[in-house]
């Protein structure tokens, strides 16, 4: 092994390090204030923004929600949450193609996470890179749209391996784009044989109540007795 290999090595090790401490750090913060932190991954143009959007305006009606966004640049998916009614902060990355925990701590660090019971942490439309960085999340949830084909999975092993739930995205597509849903849920099964699969679209609200209940539980699961869920 070269000098510079090495070197990279050890450089990529400290900052995963680093990252590992501060996303513990955080978790204990969501924990203290009984906030439930949900991490969606995908690849861009998956409909996380979409999917959130009538999440947000549906969960809204029983618990406090509020949602993290980030983008290479723009606020655009910020500015279509906010119609949600929920509170929504843009992080615009820049060259970076995934979020890491000291920047989702500084974009919330004038939030009253009391004032918060389901925070959603929207990550850079990404595969790769946002699979190797724990966010304090107490769920990490993989969308796999319809339009992407079946074998991303197989492709992406790392980030569907980690999910706690996969969501197939743009079902009212599945039809017109020829998915095939049972090969798609065979590749998950390869390298995430337990995560539930929930099929949803935004368009139609399928799978919505389902995906609804899910997060449901993952709060009164990982939070019970810190409050009070409707």
């Amino acid at each position: 092994m070269s000098y510079e290999t090495k070197r990279l090595i050890e450089i990529r090790q400290g900052v995963l390090s680093k990252n590992d401490q501060l996303a513990a750090e955080l978790r204990s913060r969501f924990h203290a204030a009984g906030v439930t932190v949900v991490n969606l991954l995908s690849s861009p143009g998956a409909g996380k923004t979409s999917l959130l959007e009538a999440t947000m305006r549906a969960m809204l009606a029983e618990c406090r929600v509020a949602a993290l966004v980030g983008d290479l640049a723009t606020d655009n998916d910020a500015r279509r949450l906010a119609r949600s009614g929920g509170l929504v902060r843009q992080i615009q990355t820049g060259d970076m193609c995934h979020l890491e925990a000291d920047i989702v701590a500084r974009h919330l660090a004038d939030w009253d996470l009391n004032q918060i019971d389901l925070l959603f942490i929207e990550n850079v439309g990404n595969l790769v890179c946002p699979a190797g960085y724990d966010l304090g999340e107490a769920a990490r949830v993989v969308l796999l749209s319809t339009t992407e084909g079946e074998d991303k999975p197989l492709k992406y092993p790392a980030t569907f391996a980690t999910a706690d739930a996969i969501l197939l995205t743009k079902m009212d597509l599945a039809g017109p784009v020829g998915f095939d849903r049972a090969m798609a849920e065979e590749n998950i099964r390869a390298v995430n044989p337990l995560a539930p699969i929930i099929a949803t679209s935004a368009r139609s609200e399928t799978g919505l109540q389902e995906w609804m209940a899910w997060l449901r539980e993952q709060m009164q699961a990982r939070h019970k007795g810190t409050k009070t869920i409707a």
